[in-house]
């Protein structure tokens, strides 16, 4: 078992932040800090983006501390553009991260520290800083009758671009970014029926001033102070049509309808008994806090959310989430890894603070 003072589980912005400033404060890198990130290569989830979405359709990118996003195109893969904006940061600064490890668990022991079991090592450690994102926890909802469908059901986190949809008639399920740019895309081949729960809301560029942005942060802040759980940023924000999903909206494609009752085997049916043949079914439908391997520390509120203080969980103060809550959007995410890693560094390193 190898020992170390802080673990950093996750190495996307909000990981890369925290890793980062924890060793500008002086912890050494792997003897005092060492992030475990599950992926094969840098880039966090960006790598696993889809190959269609270009750094022209990505709604921004926050600067790592210490270095800015490189100047771009527009036409690169941001599946390719940000890993490698990540590979040479890491390089840049050395930060200690080791993949790919995945987390099977968190636990406190009877001496008061942490154990960190992986599937490679084990780790001992007195602070926790959990940025794990969400990308491997995708939700889909369940339906009446959702086993019984006999076409296709994948989850955005499975697109892998409109090609394979040529000719069908594909059911989008969701009222989020990535339900608007997937039918834009979609469209160009294909027959699509938009559906959400709720009617979009719709927003301009210019709506999205400085005031907006607090007003919205202290919304989600409160959830999480209340032990709730999270909604997203991004999700109460509304939603924006850039200049590249115009003609998706001439063409119609951003005609709302409301929620399916149930599914067939050959489509969907709602309340009024209405019914839609469909081939595809893509559920755009967000994902969940990537948190089943902190269970053993029982850090949830029979509310169902962890209950915060800044970054860390009120019940565990050497628990840091970032990337949770308030902290999910990649800006919120680099502010995050700065507070928590000043938090550790007055713990943990007194006499150095």
């Amino acid at each position: 078992m190898k020992t170390t003072q802080v673990v950093v589980i996750g190495a996307g912005q909000a990981g890369l932040s925290a890793a980062y400033h924890l060793v500008r404060m002086g912890f050494s890198r792997y003897d005092e800090v060492v992030v475990l990130d599950r992926n094969p290569a840098p880039g966090g989830a960006w790598q696993h983006r889809w190959d269609s979405l270009t750094m022209h359709d990505v709604h921004g990118i926050a600067n790592l501390p210490g270095v800015a996003v490189p100047e771009s195109a527009g036409d690169e893969r941001a599946n390719v553009f940000v890993q490698q904006y990540f590979a040479d940061y890491e390089a840049r600064f050395d930060l200690p991260v080791v993949r790919p490890v995945i987390v099977q668990s968190v636990r406190e022991t009877p001496d008061g520290l942490f154990e960190v079991t992986t599937d490679h090592d084990s780790y001992r450690a007195e602070a926790i800083v959990n940025a794990t994102g969400t990308w491997n926890r995708p939700f889909i909802p369940w339906y009446p009758g959702i086993e019984t469908f006999q076409g296709r059901q994948l989850h955005t986190s499975d697109y892998n671009g409109a090609e394979e949809f040529a000719g069908q008639h594909v059911l989008v399920v969701g009222g989020g970014a990535s339900a608007v740019q997937l039918l834009a895309e979609i469209s160009e081949v294909a027959s699509t029926t938009w559906v959400t729960r709720r009617p979009p809301e719709w927003r301009t560029g210019e709506e999205f001033g400085s005031e907006i942005g607090r007003q919205i942060i202290a919304k989600v802040e409160a959830r999480v102070r209340a032990g709730l759980p999270p909604k997203s940023v991004v999700a109460v924000t509304g939603l924006q049509l850039r200049e590249q999903e115009q003609a998706a909206l001439r063409r119609g494609v951003y005609t709302r309808h409301p929620m399916f009752e149930r599914i067939t085997p050959t489509g969907v049916e709602w309340a009024d008994g209405r019914k839609e043949r469909v081939d595809t079914i893509l559920w755009a439908t967000g994902f969940r806090a990537d948190l089943g391997h902190l269970a053993p520390l029982h850090l949830r509120e029979p509310s169902g959310g962890i209950r915060m203080d800044g970054t860390h969980a009120v019940l565990e103060p050497r628990v840091h989430l970032i990337g949770y809550g308030p902290s999910a959007s990649t800006i919120g995410g680099n502010r995050a890894g700065f507070t928590a890693a000043r938090e550790l560094r007055d713990l943990l390193q007194p006499v150095a603070a």
